[in-house]
């Protein structure tokens, strides 16, 4: 028995014989690295504000993803993914075919083509959260957890969440602890440590 605890208590000592050290997993947040000149990011890079684009620090590897943005203030605003080639200071985005968005009028961009349209009153407003599902062809819109019915498609590449913001816009990203719950088979953006 001495020799058992000797062991186990051996182990444990300050040298840590023995043990991996875990490393903690990173956080999805705004990427202050990959912005427009003009944004800010502020809020643990929770919260944009300013003018000009941005892009999550986590790419879309996952078959399914979901993520969410909350309008603290209206303005001009979009929402919905981008490659790292995107023009991060042009707004609105959904101009080139390195960004699908959804514009703050409900339209929905890419290539400087409208792919689709949210329903007649179906704006979201000051208060609203916007949900995102991706799976790698297909982006899809839901506003206070309702799906919107709106799917479009055509981006090619690897591709992050991304939210532009100008004329006095606040958005909050929730890539994590989501207002409402995913759609069935989607979940939080993973790192690609996590999904292996």
């Amino acid at each position: 028995m001495a020799a058992l605890v000797s062991c186990c208590f051996g182990c444990c000592g300050d040298n840590n014989r023995g043990h991996v050290t875990l490393k903690e997993m990173p956080t999805v947040q705004l990427d202050t690295h990959h912005m427009g000149t003009d944004v800010v990011i502020v809020k643990s890079g929770r919260r944009i504000c300013g003018t000009g684009g941005c892009v999550a620090n986590a790419p879309l590897h996952q078959n399914k993803s979901y993520f969410e943005f909350k309008i603290q203030s209206t303005g001009v605003w979009g929402v919905g993914v981008a490659t790292k080639k995107a023009n991060l200071n042009q707004i609105p985005m959904g101009r080139d075919p390195h960004s699908l968005v959804l514009r703050q009028d409900g339209t929905v961009y890419h290539n400087n083509e409208e792919k689709n349209r949210l329903p007649a009153n179906s704006l979201a407003q000051e208060g609203d959260i916007v949900g995102v599902t991706y799976d790698h062809v297909e982006l899809n819109l839901y506003l206070n957890g309702k799906n919107m019915s709106c799917p479009a498609s055509g981006i090619r590449g690897t591709v992050y969440p991304v939210v532009y913001v100008d004329d006095s816009a606040i958005l909050d990203c929730q890539f994590s602890d989501f207002y409402y719950p995913p759609p069935q088979g989607y979940q939080k953006i993973l790192f690609e440590q996590q999904i292996f």
